[in-house]
């Protein structure tokens, strides 16, 4: 039985909204390999390097893997807030750049640039939430 007084204070309105945030960013890097990865077969025979199109691929998911450490160091020296901002900046710089590639090479560095940011997107995204919600509740979320 709760006392009027008593109660578990709610949960702010402006925590629902970070983590909301936070899980947009997460969103873009999906988003990305479910669009792209259905479109690239054709993107890749329209530039005309078919045989390099696994290159686009593992340049994207290696700059990923490769960055994703190094962005969780960043994120602990510098605040997380703002690497997770450049890694959004720089996954949609990456994006637009590869959207304007005008053969493969271009198409497989500017994948790349993204993939950087994408790796910094991940861990970014998952150590906020670890900050932002209380220990108790963050595996739920998470």
């Amino acid at each position: 039985m709760e006392h009027e007084g008593h109660r578990e204070p709610g949960r702010p309105r402006s925590l629902y909204f970070g983590v909301f945030g936070l899980m947009l960013g997460m969103f873009l890097a999906m988003l990305d390999g479910l669009i792209v990865g259905t479109a690239l077969p054709t993107i890749v025979g329209d530039l005309g390097g078919l045989n390099h199109l696994s290159w686009v691929v593992t340049a994207y998911l290696l700059a990923a893997a490769a960055t994703t450490p190094i962005w969780g160091k960043l994120g602990d020296l510098y605040g997380r807030k703002g690497t997770f901002m450049t890694a959004i900046v720089l996954f949609l710089i990456g994006s637009v750049l590869a959207g304007l590639s005008r053969d493969m090479n271009q198409l497989i560095a500017f994948r790349a640039l993204q993939g950087l940011g994408a790796g910094g997107l991940m861990v970014g995204a998952l150590a906020m939430i670890g900050v932002l919600v209380p220990p108790r509740e963050s595996g739920r979320l998470q």
